[in-house]
């Protein structure tokens, strides 16, 4: 299939999925709207015979090249994992456990932050490993379904992109690599992390309303119907999907506990190995060089498979689970996964339909590299230009891709002591769209890691995110009149991010106030 340039329609199709979704709280249909009217542009644009027929030939041809099977796998066994655990009665016992251990709301709310912060490998395993071992307890302690999502959805593409050690870090590297503009792209990418404002201020966010018990705009109701509902139900427990199959008394919290430390294990052992740290080629056998050089889908996949077999030699055995129920009990876990999989696979086509059909990344690059006396605004168009593509389309990895080879020789013919700053603004926006967009993997992985319908956790984060970005925006704006000074720049960011905040702070909804006027029989803390 030849490209066609649509020029400014490229940008319609994820803008009439992601304006549908949040007007009709249902995303599949429109997503399918989305790909279906870039397959429209796409045909009767280009001139092809029998337009019609050719937009659903392209469109379901796209969707089997775009489809990314190891990823799906991963979800799909992390799935059956997830269901496997809950059935050995191990989550039941951790839950236990913890009420001991965690005796109010706001530490339940601080230990998946914390959980959060600890898993930076990557950020699918982030998404789903922390919704999957912290439900339970935030269920018991009434947080919101919403809120938990938002805090490991702000906790895994923003805490991914400043750790070295990452995924993601060896993406942007290879990214790195085409401009020959850096003798070391790994220094580079620790030079930007100073200057990537919006994943440390999305991290501030997520501690300051976790540790302050506040929240404001669509968040607010969100929780107020949480602990409403616990005064509803007299604090007896979270209302979850029951099982099919009962949960075992013979568990204990190692049931729960050694799969996922042997899916975390696995999942470290599997990057490195298959990143050649073990290799016959010396210049991967250090950690960076084999991150760099790893597939994180295939070795996630490896991982997940390896902690299931580890589950099912500790549960059979044992006879906390039955042969028959094991295995009836990872299809049921797959089974759950597939929601969330139809989704990533709309969405990985939608992005297909804009980057490879319509060139939308050559309509951006011609936005960015028309631009002319941007010397003092270069940082502040960068992320902008970074945000609405990623947000458009749903990916970071794709949108600093597009845009970092275009950024750094830009910024340095303009101004050399903007480019690592331009590099940090590209790094930014890339990561908002992946932290909020509808159609991102990771906004979906964390609405289905923590249960949450995906329309409410996207609306619920959706002021959040915007509002750390607008500081960014300003923030960014000072690094290009500063001259990329680090302390003006961000502490124009900080002065925003606290003005704000300390603005909204009669305004928005005070969690401890609320719990004591209706009596909730839930600690907050």
């Amino acid at each position: 299939m030849e490209p066609y340039a649509a020029g400014w329609l490229s940008i319609l199709p994820p803008i009439i999925a992601i304006v549908l979704a949040l007007i009709t709280k249902e995303v599949f249909s429109s997503l399918l709207i989305g790909i279906f009217s870039g397959a429209a542009i796409y045909t009767f644009g280009s001139g092809v015979p029998d337009p019609l027929i050719k937009m659903l030939d392209v469109t379901f041809s796209l969707m089997g090249q775009k489809v990314d099977f190891q990823i799906l796998l991963f979800c799909t066994l992390l799935g059956a994992l997830v269901y496997v655990l809950n059935m050995s009665g191990g989550t039941k016992k951790y839950g236990e456990i913890a009420r001991r251990k965690i005796k109010n709301r706001e530490t339940s709310v601080l230990a998946t932050c914390g959980l959060s912060f600890f898993i930076f490998i990557d950020d699918y395993f982030n998404c789903l490993t922390v919704g999957t071992v912290m439900k339970p307890l935030t269920d018991s302690y009434r947080v919101s379904r919403e809120k938990l999502a938002y805090i490991i959805d702000s906790t895994a593409a923003p805490m991914c992109i400043i750790a070295p050690v990452s995924s993601w870090a060896a993406a942007v590297g290879s990214s790195l690599k085409s401009t020959g503009a850096f003798q070391s792209d790994f220094q580079a990418f620790v030079s930007t992390i100073p200057y990537n404002f919006y994943a440390i201020f999305c991290l501030l966010l997520v501690l300051y309303l976790s540790w302050t018990n506040r929240d404001f705009g669509p968040m607010k109701k969100a929780e107020e119907n949480a602990l409403l509902k616990s005064v509803e139900d007299k604090g007896s427990g979270a209302t979850v999907e029951k099982p099919k199959h009962a949960q075992s008394d013979k568990g204990t919290i190692w049931d729960m506990l050694l799969p996922l430390i042997a899916l975390i294990v696995f999942a470290v052992l599997a990057l490195l190995y298959d990143g050649g740290y073990w290799g016959k080629d010396a210049a991967y056998h250090t950690v960076a060089a084999a991150l760099g050089n790893c597939s994180a889908s295939k070795a996630l996949v490896w991982a997940s498979f390896g902690a299931l077999g580890v589950a099912f030699i500790m549960y059979i055995p044992r006879r906390v689970v039955s042969f028959h129920n094991f295995m009836e009990g990872t299809i049921e876990g797959m089974k759950l996964m597939l929601p969330a999989n139809v989704i990533l696979v709309l969405a990985w086509t939608l992005s297909g339909v804009c980057r490879d059909l319509l060139t939308t990344q050559t309509f951006v690059q011609g936005m960015v590299s028309s631009g002319s006396g941007l010397d003092l605004f270069l940082p502040a168009a960068i992320f902008l230009v970074a945000a609405f593509l990623s947000f458009s389309t749903g990916t970071a990895w794709g949108t600093f891709g597009i845009l970092i080879p275009i950024a750094v020789p830009v910024a340095a013919a303009v101004d050399p002591s903007l480019t690592i700053v331009c590099l940090s603004a590209t790094l930014a926006g890339s990561v908002f769209g992946d932290h909020c967009s509808p159609i991102s993997d990771t906004t979906i992985l964390s609405s289905a890691g923590s249960g949450c319908s995906h329309i409410s956790h996207v609306s619920t984060q959706l002021p959040y995110a915007w509002f750390v970005a607008c500081c960014c925006f300003v923030g960014y704006v000072a690094a290009g009149f500063s001259k990329g000074s680090w302390i003006i720049s961000f502490g124009t960011t900080a002065v925003c991010f606290v003005g704000f905040l300390a603005f909204m702070w009669n305004r928005s909804f005070n969690v401890r106030a609320f719990a004591k006027n209706i009596h909730s029989p839930i600690n907050i803390g």
